[in-house]
C-alpha cells in the first residue's frame, strides 16, 4: 500500500466547482453516487451545494462478475443499498463514482438506475479516470486523469473531517 500522488481533495473541489456553476444557472439535476466511494462524494456534494437529497446506487446485483464477487457484493448491498429519493422518470441524473477504469461498474449502475425509471439524461462524474476502458463509456466531469499499473487499485478514503484521499493497493484478484 502507498499514498497516490494525486490529490483527491483537490479533484473533489474541481468537481464541486463544475456543479456549482451548473447549480447557479438554475439547472435542475439529481445526484446519484455509486456505493461506496461515489455515494460519499454525492453526499458531500449535496451538502456543499445545499441540495435536499442525493441518491445511492448499489450495483451488486447487476455486476457481470457477480459470480466472483458474490459475498463481497452482498455485504455492500446490505450496508449501502440503492436509495433514490427522487423521481427517476424525466430526471437529469449525474451519476457519481470515485474511479472510472473499465466502464463495467458504470454499465451496472445504469442498469440499476433504469430499474427505477427512465431519466431524461444521465451524465457521469468521476474523481479519478484511469483511462483503460473495456466499454465505450466516458465521464462528463473528471477530477483528474491518472495512469496506474494494472496490478494496482485506487481506494478512496475519507477521514473524520470528510476530506478525501486515495490509497494505492495491490490487486488481489
Amino acid at each position: 500500500m502507498g499514498l497516490v500522488e494525486m490529490n483527491a481533495e483537490q479533484s473533489y473541489l474541481k468537481l464541486l466547482a463544475a456543479l456549482q456553476q451548473r447549480h447557479d444557472t438554475n439547472t435542475v439535476f439529481e445526484l446519484a453516487g455509486l456505493a461506496m466511494g461515489g455515494a460519499w462524494i454525492a453526499q458531500r456534494l449535496a451538502s456543499d451545494l445545499g441540495l435536499p437529497h442525493y441518491g445511492v446506487i448499489n450495483v451488486a446485483f447487476h455486476r457481470d462478475d457477480y459470480a466472483e464477487k458474490g459475498m463481497t457484493a452482498m455485504s455492500t448491498a446490505g450496508t449501502m443499498p440503492t436509495n433514490l429519493p427522487f423521481e427517476v422518470n424525466g430526471a437529469h441524473v449525474i451519476l457519481i463514482d470515485d474511479v472510472l477504469q473499465t466502464g463495467r461498474t458504470v454499465r451496472a449502475a445504469l442498469n440499476e438506475l433504469f430499474d427505477f425509471g427512465r431519466p431524461a439524461s444521465v451524465e457521469l462524474m468521476v474523481l479519478a479516470d484511469r483511462q483503460s476502458r473495456e466499454l465505450p463509456i466516458s465521464a462528463d466531469f473528471v477530477g483528474e486523469q491518472v495512469r496506474i499499473a494494472d496490478h494496482h487499485i485506487l481506494v478512496l478514503e475519507k477521514d473524520d473531517a470528510g476530506k478525501f484521499s486515495f490509497e494505492l493497493e495491490e490487486r488481489t484478484a
